[in-house]
């Protein structure tokens, strides 16, 4: 068990790494700024793949994540078939992109952290 549990997880790093390149090289989409490929999950089964996503962009317009995400859902067949010639898969993942909220949250809490001890140093 732990073998195919090894497999699984150096291929969903693979994709990883293979995705990240196709986003940078091939996609030309001016809804989708900087993407960064944060994770993948696949299934047992190898059949899906969860992509998490997160964009770097300076507006904090929440709706350019969404249509961001929206234009990666419809470029997904083009970008698994990109995935299907720079990999050796027998059966290639349907790709579903997740935006990945962590490292916007991870900031925001950064800053109010900074903010309390900024206020620490006040008193």
């Amino acid at each position: 068990m732990i073998k195919k549990y090894n497999r699984i997880q150096q291929i969903s790093q693979e994709i990883r790494k293979k995705i990240a390149v196709i986003l940078q090289q091939k996609i030309k989409d001016p809804r989708i700024n900087m993407v960064t490929v944060l994770d993948v999950t696949l299934s047992r089964d190898l059949t899906y793949a969860k992509i998490f996503v997160t964009f770097l962009r300076k507006s904090r317009d929440p709706d350019a994540n969404e249509i961001a995400i929206k234009a990666l859902q419809g470029m997904a067949g083009f970008i698994r078939s990109l995935l299907s010639k720079n990999m050796y898969l027998r059966i290639v993942p349907k790709l579903a992109f997740i935006y990945d909220h962590s490292l916007n949250e991870s900031i925001r809490i950064s800053k109010l952290v900074d903010q309390v001890v900024k206020k620490e140093h006040l008193f």
